[in-house]
């Protein structure tokens, strides 16, 4: 599998509380929030959510 890169801005607030429970579990950040992403159900996809609708 091929990585890539994702850039976002948060709080100051946020990065640290991110980082201090990435280390009380002996994690990267990284592995913290790939663990709550793979937590999230797959949607469903089908032809009508690529093509916005319009009413």
């Amino acid at each position: 599998m091929k990585s890539k890169g994702l850039h976002i801005r948060i709080s100051e607030r946020r990065l640290k509380k991110i980082r201090a429970y990435a280390a009380n579990k002996e994690k990267t950040m990284t592995q913290i929030i790939e663990d709550y992403i793979d937590r999230l159900p797959t949607p469903e996809i089908d032809d009508s959510s690529i093509t916005p609708r319009t009413e």
